[in-house]
């Protein structure tokens, strides 16, 4: 366990010091970052560890492995995959933010949780391809929706790269959408984007929580 504890502990603190670096050099706080560790295929023993140092912010992305690894260990976890209809009361149980939010169905299944949740609206970068999300013409009709709704915080965008895509290319159209999108919803500040891969240009341009798995807990078994 301990190797395990000291080989997680040092690639955190690689992590970090990454996200520090590049918020200075595009002029931010890097407090002002929120680190989401995604514990997808990894046992709650890894997670353990990472509350021990101090991390609290979990992402997940099947609801089945997430529901018991929520009863387990109490942080904030975060639910960032695709959204099947029939997962939403489950997921509504175990998941405080829900990042990957496209739909008016969606919205509508959501609103209905005896609990309160942190949202963002997923919005597509490359158009009808692959990533998910709604298209940009449709996020202020979501929105409005999500603020109609009394148990639904809108805390504003996210996006994942495509595929074959420069990530600096990606992240640039995203920070035009979200500043569009900021002007028209002022409290929705915050700008869900970018993983192990690519994180460092998230930043630059404007992403205040970041997904990352592999960079800190190593690579994923097939599951």
């Amino acid at each position: 366990m301990s190797s395990r504890k000291d080989e997680i502990a040092r690639n955190l603190r690689e992590v970090r010091e990454r996200i520090n670096r590049a918020a200075q050099s595009g002029d931010r706080d890097p407090a002002e970052i929120e680190l989401i560790i995604v514990t997808k295929t990894f046992p709650i023993s890894d997670i353990e560890i990472l509350r021990d140092l101090g991390e609290l912010n979990f992402g997940e992305n099947r609801d089945q492995e997430a529901g018991p690894k929520a009863q387990t260990i109490p942080a904030t976890w975060h639910f960032q995959g695709q959204i099947q209809s029939n997962k939403i009361k489950s997921i509504c149980e175990w998941a405080d933010v829900i990042h990957s939010i496209s739909s008016e169905k969606e919205i509508l299944k959501f609103a209905q949780s005896p609990r309160s949740h942190q949202v963002f609206l997923q919005v597509s970068l490359d158009g009808e391809l692959g990533r998910g999300g709604a298209s940009r013409s449709d996020l202020a009709q979501l929105a409005d929706l999500v603020n109609e709704s009394n148990n639904l915080e809108l805390l504003g965008l996210m996006a994942v790269a495509p595929l074959g895509v420069e990530p600096e290319k990606a992240f640039a159209d995203l920070a035009q959408i979200n500043q569009g999108f900021k002007s028209q919803f002022p409290n929705s500040k915050y700008l869900s984007a970018g993983m192990s891969g690519d994180f460092e240009a998230a930043i630059k341009f404007g992403a205040t929580h970041i997904r990352v798995g592999s960079s800190i807990l190593g690579s994923r078994s097939p599951h």
